[in-house]
């Protein structure tokens, strides 16, 4: 058993425009003070990382190190969320995706989806220069409007859009392994992978590969009332991250699931702060330990109704609350025997 590391933060939801949160230092400085050990960086704020620099120089990758170490600080992961979501796009989808992409690449999905390839070509480097050993994304989505079939899908329609979601994802795949880092799927609906069945359906296409990993986010599983404990025991030798969100779920006569196109505060499902809503930490902690989890315990902080910075300072007191110092010693030790075969023969009756 390994004792799980944190508590760490990821800081996508915590950027903006007024400090601490608008440059690497001063929000390093405001996630230390509260007491977090490593920040999860989102690859798209230019103000964190540089990534393409990150992937073409280990001086720059060093020195980026170095100053989040100065701070008492490590770095847990990389991601890469919205440059994944852009390796497949349905056109449905093109416009709102868009947000996602450069300017000078917009209305150009065929540009975009290359941009996208190649920014997780620089995450799998800038990984491996950063000494990382997991990176968290996105894996994107053709299928996801299909989700409920109606009308009906054509047969052989989920086969054909695994079959391609593989395709353009196994060089990505390929390339982390040359690199050393696994990618962690972030489990999530909007996501062609959205629950297990398909990531296995997803795995099967990409020949099982060693570094299809899973980001596990017990919130996601509530609200599709998934049973999220069962899941770290079908998963747990894939589970490679690990973020700390909280959610509820309270069906009503008038919605359940789909939500009813409410907005995040009026729906039957919703997410919350750590320690506001229905997942049971103790039992996920306790199953990622006795299971070997060897990585970071991450807040992602989202929430309807609690400040952020609220969450963010309640979350670091959280998660070391959760965390399990595992023990090197049986508790019944004291009274065993000391190793005699004879003595076991005798036990079992047996010469």
């Amino acid at each position: 058993m390994t004792t799980i590391k944190g508590p760490a933060i990821f800081l996508a939801q915590f950027m903006g425009d007024t400090a601490p949160f608008n440059s690497l230092d001063a929000i390093c400085k405001w996630a230390a003070a509260l007491g977090y050990k490593a920040i999860q960086i989102p690859t798209w704020d230019a103000r964190l990382i540089d990534l393409q620099k990150a992937a073409e120089s280990k001086m720059y990758a060093d020195e980026l190190k170095g100053k989040i170490n100065s701070y008492g600080l490590e770095i847990s992961e990389l991601s890469t969320h919205l440059q994944g979501q852009l390796v497949a796009v349905n056109p449905a989808y093109d416009d709102l995706f868009d947000a996602f992409a450069p300017d000078t690449i917009k209305k150009n999905p065929k540009a975009r989806q290359a941009w996208a390839v190649q920014q997780l070509m620089y995450a799998g480097k800038a990984s491996q220069n950063l000494g990382l050993k997991a990176h968290a994304t996105f894996s994107g989505a053709l299928l996801w409007h299909t989700f409920h079939p109606w009308p009906q899908r054509p047969e052989g329609l989920v086969e054909q859009g695994f079959t391609e979601l593989a395709k353009r994802w196994t060089p990505i795949l390929n390339y982390f392994d040359e690199c050393g880092v696994d990618v962690c799927y972030e489990i999530h609906p909007g996501e062609d992978l959205f629950d297990g069945i398909t990531y296995e359906m997803f795995l099967e296409k990409v020949n099982n590969h060693p570094r299809a990993c899973l980001l596990y986010d017990p919130s996601h599983f509530v609200l599709q009332q998934l049973d999220y404990i069962q899941y770290i025991d079908f998963y747990h030798e894939r589970i490679k991250a690990f973020h700390v969100k909280d959610a509820e779920f309270h069906s009503t006569g008038k919605q359940g699931t789909f939500g009813g196109y409410q907005s995040w505060i009026n729906r039957a499902g919703r997410y919350r702060s750590p320690g506001d809503g229905q997942v049971d930490f103790k039992r996920i902690f306790s199953k990622l330990a006795q299971y070997n989890y060897t990585g970071w315990a991450v807040l992602e902080w989202e929430c309807c109704i609690k400040h952020p910075e609220d969450g963010a300072k309640e979350g670091a007191t959280f998660i070391n609350n959760h965390i399990i110092r595992v023990t090197e010693k049986a508790f019944d030790d004291f009274a065993g025997a000391k190793a005699d075969e004879n003595f076991n023969k005798q036990i079992l009756g047996i010469s």
